[in-house]
């Protein structure tokens, strides 16, 4: 099995901190999880970036995105951290690149840039940025990757667009990965987004049943060859949620119904040999990395035993 393993960090947006009243307690017990996935041998470790909870906004803690990315930088020794995925509608693309240039400086090279079109229409109202159409979104994020690009690698990075323009900006350090910060883009439309991971991304994470999957990474293989690119270069990476108990039955008592809805035939929940069978079904697809949600992490538990079970078989 080549399949690589990356966590998604308890970070409140889920209500996943909610039994913690100190928000520096809440802080510290996300940083524990991503030091505890560090030391067990995950690849990577996953922020999202929103600003209120869900499945409803509440007063319970959220923490920031790219604050928390560089904490967690200077937590952590060797595991990879990134964004599933920020919000291209909450920051200036070029300030963007310069921050997660920073980032990739304080993390000694292990930053995975993730970025996508937005659509948390209560999040972006809430802080007062205008909603635009979904197609607008989309044309704003193609913009905004090739002003993030351009300020990677150009000296002085010039970019003249609809919604984004940058006139020489410097932008040192430009971080330490060659020839630069991975850039994941999040999103399986397959007009638009799938085709800016062909022409633009480095990995792309995608959602759907074992099925869509295929077929996603189907039309992505067609609008690399479209492009010229070749499709073996961009990581495949999907997100789902684990369950795991000494056998299907305990697993299931202790699932969200919804969540397993949610995830469909992606879903980790189980025995370790029937999440062994699932990865290999996810693995068959082109699935090359899974970045797991264990509902119950903060307790370490759950990350342990997966661990034992297939961090150490990986290879």
């Amino acid at each position: 099995m080549n399949l690589k393993f990356g966590i998604s960090l308890p970070q409140g947006w889920t209500m996943d901190l909610a039994s913690i009243k100190d928000p520096v307690e809440a802080y510290e017990a996300m940083t524990r999880v991503a030091q505890t996935a560090d030391e067990l041998g995950f690849d990577s470790a996953w922020l999202v970036d929103h600003f209120h909870t869900i499945p409803t906004p509440s007063q319970e803690v959220t923490f920031e995105c790219w604050t928390t990315t560089a904490a967690l930088a200077r937590d952590t020794n060797h595991i990879r951290i990134g964004q599933m995925v920020t919000c291209n509608g909450y920051r200036n693309p070029a300030l963007l690149a310069k921050m997660a240039s920073t980032v990739d400086v304080l993390s000694h090279g292990r930053l995975n840039f993730g970025i996508g079109a937005g659509w948390h229409e209560h999040e972006y109202r809430g802080y007062g940025y205008e909603f635009p159409t979904a197609p607008e979104r989309l044309r704003q994020l193609r913009e905004a990757v090739q002003v993030i690009l351009a300020m990677w690698t150009q000296e002085e990075a010039i970019f003249a667009g609809q919604y984004y323009q940058v006139h020489g900006a410097i932008n040192q350090p430009k971080g330490v990965q060659k020839p630069h910060i991975p850039l994941l883009i999040g999103g399986s439309g397959e007009k638009v987004t799938l085709k800016l991971v062909a022409q633009y991304a480095d990995a792309c994470d995608i959602y759907g049943d074992l099925e869509t999957i295929k077929q996603k990474f189907a039309i992505l293989k067609d609008h690399c060859t479209a492009v010229g690119r070749d499709y073996e270069s961009i990581r495949r990476t999907i997100t789902t949620v684990c369950v795991m108990d000494e056998t299907d039955k305990q697993a299931e008592a202790r699932s969200d119904l919804g969540l397993k809805r949610l995830f469909r035939d992606t879903s980790l929940i189980g025995s370790p040999q029937t999440i062994r069978k699932r990865l290999a079904e996810l693995e068959d697809v082109g699935v090359q990395e899974i970045i797991i949600a264990f509902p119950d992490v903060i307790q370490l538990d759950s990350l342990r035993f997966f661990a034992r079970e297939f961090i150490a078989r990986a290879d």
